[in-house]
């Protein structure tokens, strides 16, 4: 595998104006015309071989650090879309418990998809963060948020750029996940999907994946530190600094 550069401002700035792979055409954010009662239903009930998504992710969609299940409550409409239609299509073929998501994806139709991710924005924001004291009572390797938000907000100087330039913080451009309160498990897991390239459906600028390129100027500490911060991190004000 060829070696991946680091992603300069510019191109990040590019890849913040780029509309990602699978996404769906926006017109403002309710661009997706989902329709939030039959997404609640997919969501509650299942729909055909899909299996209620509260099962793993929660009866708020808050998340599952046991089974490595994240967060979908408010992440953001367009994220969620593009997710589930690479899913379906297994240009994203995740491990463990999340294997399922592939049929599961598959079950539902572009409506189905619209639906569900207009219904998990209409959640109301709930705080739920993941208890790294339990986690690493249970043999989890846990790392320190004080070293997590020096990244997530300043990034490192000439190597790797903050979290928050594409993310936001509390809040994200429409193309963008919001990983605030996001599942510690899951981060550290999908980080090193990143690293190690077992996981390749980010946005790319110039041929280079962004979170790919990113991830692998990450040490394993690094890594371990942004999740600890992200994942229980206090809500603040849009446009407040951390």
């Amino acid at each position: 595998m060829r070696k991946l550069t680091l992603i300069s401002s510019s191109l990040l700035m590019l890849a913040m104006n780029a509309t990602p792979a699978g996404a769906a055409p926006q017109v403002g954010m309710n661009a997706t015309r989902g329709i939030a009662d039959n997404g609640a239903l997919i969501f509650n009930e299942g729909k055909g071989d899909a299996a209620a998504c509260q099962g793993c992710h929660g009866e708020k969609a808050l998340g599952n650090d046991s089974m490595g299940a994240p967060r979908l409550a408010n992440i953001g409409q367009i994220y969620i879309i593009k997710q589930l239609t690479e899913l379906a299509a297994d240009k994203r073929v995740p491990e463990g418990a999340g294997a399922a998501m592939n049929d599961f994806a598959k079950a539902l139709n572009e409506q189905d998809r619209r639906d569900l991710a207009v219904y998990l924005d209409t959640l109301e924001y709930q705080v739920e963060s993941s208890d790294l004291k339990g986690l690493a009572g249970d043999g989890v390797k846990i790392g320190k948020p004080d070293l997590g938000k020096i990244l997530v907000t300043e990034g490192i100087k000439g190597k790797v750029p903050a979290c928050q330039d594409c993310h936001g913080f509390n809040g994200r451009d429409p193309k963008f996940p919001a990983i605030n309160q996001q599942k510690y498990v899951y981060l550290v897991n999908q980080l090193n999907h990143w690293k190690d390239g077992s996981r390749a459906n980010d946005p790319e600028v110039e041929k280079v994946g962004i979170m790919r390129g990113i991830a692998k100027k990450l040490s394993d500490d690094d890594i371990l530190n942004i999740a600890a911060f992200l994942s229980t991190a206090p809500r603040i004000a849009p446009g407040a600094k951390p």
